[in-house]
């Protein structure tokens, strides 16, 4: 008889528990296969473009936002506040977007595991571009008063709810389908949706600002938001030729769904919970200060707006092949390592990023801006299969949506807005560097916890079987 010990073998490829790169063999067979391509060798790349797809398109609408908060929404929607008031109330507004992800994390990730993976990332994309469109109808302040911006900030509420949802089905679609060696590329596609989202963004706003300030503040801004329709259509055909994960579908078949996945993953994972939330901190505060806080500071400067915007869209076009190269890495390396790798870069690029923005040298900072997007990529691409191994697979999509959520929430949301009063309160950027090296200690602090933490989780669904 083969001894039990031997009945099971754990992928040692990145020295990592995982619940689902267990495979079980039998004697009676010297064939092994695992479930995440069942559905035949086109299935894990034609899930990890779909996911990449389809959040690019949800990051469109939310960079839209958020680039319009920077420019303009100051003007139209809080015109009786002084301009530096206008504009920390526009990413107020921003901000809300970012309270509501929990919930929305809540609510799709109850689905997503009840339901299935595949209907919930259709139906965010579809909510999040009917709220984009929306923003992009919205009359002014001068035209309808104070109801503009609380449909604002309700439609960016909206925004947030499926944002909070999407981002989990998305990342469990690419990981759930992928073969075990390669979980941490195909993954990092969900990622690489990001940089494609922000360049479409960026691209869309360059040639608004051939126009003067009444044109833009009439009619441009409106156009961006507009366009989402196209790319809405684009993202659910795609999905919708999906199948649902492996996964899941064995959890549905063993009828061993949980009956309220949030309750489950707040009394079996609570401190899972937290510590993914202070690990996916620092690369979210540091995207949002590069890719949108810095347009602000640098308004006033000898740095012009053009610059800035060609800027953050060339170096997210670094940030596409970065994001990929990371996840190919974290196939090859422990996955945490590689995390904790791009974390001592943003705490060693955090000074001389601000220091360069300081000088108003462009070559200063284009160099620090593409050391800081190699820093901030290389985390942020590891975090779909990484953390996906920490929930079983039955309150997974709630696990990991909650995680990433709340972290955003208390570091990404608040990140212009606390930057903004750091600068106003002490009249120097380094107070902003300050910031981001205290939260590049808290996760990294975190990942090392995390993965103390992480154990082959206690999965609901069997191990796959040699036949």
């Amino acid at each position: 008889m083969t001894p039990a010990s031997q009945l099971v073998h754990v992928s040692p490829h990145n020295d990592e528990p995982d619940d689902f790169s267990l495979t079980y063999t039998k004697e009676r067979s010297t064939m092994t296969t695992t479930h995440h391509a069942p559905a035949g060798a086109k299935s894990p790349r034609q899930a990890a473009v779909a996911s990449l797809i389809g959040t690019m398109i949800e990051w469109y609408d939310f960079f839209v936002y958020s680039t319009a908060a920077a420019l303009v929404f100051n003007h139209l929607f809080f015109p009786n506040f002084d301009p530096t008031a206008g504009t920390l109330l526009a990413f107020s507004t921003f901000t809300a977007g970012f309270i509501a992800r929990p919930i929305g994390a809540a609510v799709f990730g109850h689905f997503g595991d009840r339901i299935g993976r595949k209907p919930m990332m259709v139906l965010t994309i579809l909510i999040m571009g009917i709220a984009t469109v929306l923003i992009g109808c919205l009359p002014s302040y001068d035209s309808i008063g104070t109801l503009a911006p609380v449909l604002l900030v309700t439609l960016r509420i909206i925004q947030g709810l499926a944002l909070g949802g999407e981002w989990g089905g998305a990342a469990l679609m690419s990981t759930e389908h992928a073969p075990e060696a390669n979980r941490g590329f195909f993954g990092s596609f969900t990622q690489a949706g990001l940089t494609v989202g922000l360049v479409l963004a960026m691209l869309v706003f360059l040639p608004l600002n051939l126009l003067n300030d009444a044109q833009m503040e009439a009619w441009g801004w409106r156009i961006p938001f507009l366009l989402s329709s196209i790319f809405v259509i684009v993202g659910i055909l795609m999905r919708l030729k999906l199948t649902d994960t492996p996964d899941f579908k064995r959890v549905k078949k063993s009828n061993e769904r949980a009956k309220m996945p949030l309750i489950e993953v707040v009394r079996k994972f609570p401190l899972q919970v937290i510590f993914m939330a202070g690990a996916s901190m620092s690369s979210g505060i540091l995207f949002y200060l590069v890719a949108t806080y810095n347009l602000v500071y640098t308004a006033d400067g000898s740095i012009s707006r053009s610059f800035m915007q060609i800027l953050v869209m060339t170096t997210s076009v670094l940030g596409f092949f970065v994001v990929l190269a990371a996840g190919k890495m974290s196939d090859r390396f422990p996955r945490h390592k590689v995390y904790l790798f791009g974390l001592i870069l943003i705490a060693i690029i955090a000074v001389p990023l601000y220091g360069a923005l300081d000088s108003g040298n462009a070559g200063f900072i284009v160099v620090t801006y593409i050391l800081a997007t190699i820093a901030l990529y290389i985390p942020y691409a590891v975090q779909p299969a990484f953390f996906s191994t920490v929930f079983s697979a039955d309150v997974r999509y709630s696990g990991l949506s909650l995680g990433v959520t709340l972290g955003h929430l208390v570091g990404s949301s608040i990140a212009p807005l606390i930057a903004g009063a750091l600068v106003a309160a002490t009249g120097s950027s380094f107070a902003v560097a300050g910031y981001l090296l205290v939260a590049t200690v808290i996760s990294f602090v975190s990942v090392i916890v995390l993965v103390r933490l992480r154990r082959p989780a206690e999965s609901a669904l069997e191990p796959s079987v040699a036949v």
